[in-house]
This record gives structure tokens, sequence and C-alpha cells, in this order.
């Protein structure tokens, strides 16, 4: 075999890998009975319009934990993050849902750095808007999120989730606490956010801690 029907072969292999992993989001992840009408549901290009108005809205209230490029590059607009969200997808490295509530957007979260192989992982964020604090929005996205990231067919059939999550945002830790997830200590400057590389608490969850759904222990 020549040397560059070697290279075509390979090339043609990673390309069908890479469409194996493409990620297929479900339209919705519906909340069960006795959680109200809350969903999680990927984020579409004609959302532009409340999202930014819900993430103007809250500017204030989410900037102590944003997280942010410490090179200061350019920013995206909206059509150039939803091209990169299109891409991540297809190549199965990260999936982005907003969470909704009686049809209104009250936050959003994500499963994002997905490793396969050997490892099989991913990271977990999410934010909820100020006037929805308080009402379980984010354990409830979190075990949604976990299940179809664990066990759902159209999901990424991951063995682990890890959350990131600042000393200081107690919010975020009772979320933890919630949902069941397992401490794993400090790591130093884990992430930049708001201007700063920043400590993390980790947490993580392995699809083998529960039986049948996360969903179960809220």
């Amino acid at each position: 075999m020549s040397v560059l029907q070697s290279l075509r072969d390979a090339w043609h292999g990673s390309q069908s890998r890479d469409q194996a992993r493409a990620l297929i989001l479900p339209d919705r992840l519906t909340a069960p009975p006795g959680h109200g009408d809350f969903c999680l549901r990927p984020i579409r290009e004609n959302d532009q319009e409340e999202w930014n108005r819900v993430r103007w809205d809250n500017r204030d209230w989410l900037a102590p934990w944003e997280s942010g490029d410490p090179t200061h590059g350019p920013g995206m607009s909206y059509a150039q993050w939803m091209s990169s969200l299109e891409r991540s997808r297809r190549e199965g490295s990260s999936a982005l849902f907003l969470m909704e509530f009686q049809t209104r957007l009250v936050g959003q979260v994500s499963l994002g750095a997905i490793c396969y192989g050997a490892m099989r992982t991913a990271v977990v964020g999410y934010w909820v808007a100020e006037k929805w604090i308080g009402h379980g929005f984010a354990p409830l996205s979190l075990a949604l999120l976990a299940d179809w990231a664990f066990r759902a067919d159209t999901g990424p059939h991951l063995h682990r989730i890890e959350v990131a999550i600042l000393p200081e945002n107690q919010r975020s830790l009772a979320v933890a606490r919630k949902v069941g997830l397992k401490p794993e200590g400090l790591r130093r400057g884990y992430m930049y956010v708001n201007g700063a590389w920043r400590d993390h608490l980790t947490f993580s969850l392995l699809s083998e801690d529960y039986d049948p759904r996360i969903l179960d222990r809220l």
C-alpha cells in the first residue's frame, strides 16, 4: 500500500469516527411530574433576542462567576457562537441546553470538554437568572443532563462528569451537595474567572454512582 493510500485511509477513518461521535441533541429533556413545566432544550438561532436580554439583565449577578479569555482576544457574535456550538456538537465535544420554565428562558447548562476513549468524561457548567434562584432549577438541570449523558441512547455514554466551583459560591456548592456529587478537593488556578486565575473546588459523579437515575435523588 502506498503512503498516499495509507494517509487517505487514515483520513477517511478519522472522518468516520468524527461522524460517529456527533451528538444528537434531544428536542427536550423534560422534568418528571412534580417539578413543574420545566425542560432543557438546545439553544437555537432564533433565541438570540431573549438570550441577549436575559444575559444583559443578569450581567452584574453573573459577573463574579464569569469565565473569560486570559489573552483578551476578540469576542464572538451570536452567529459566530452558534456556529462554534454546532461545530462542537458535530465533533461530539460539547452540548449546550437552555433551561426553560413555562416557555421562559431562566438559565443555561452545558456539557463541555468531552473526552472519549479510556476516559469518557466531561465538565458541566451552568447559570440561573437571578430572579429564578431558589426554584431548584440548577440541581434539576444537572440531574437531567447527567441522566442523558450517562444513559440515553442519543447521549455520549460518559463514565464521569465534573463540576468546578469557586469556594465562595455557596449556591453552587449547595447544588453539588443536593445532586450528590463527590468532592475531589481544590485545584489551584483552575480557571480564569472575573479577570483572574481562580482556585476551584471540584466535584464528580460517576455513571455507577446511581441507580437508576440521578433525578431520583432530588
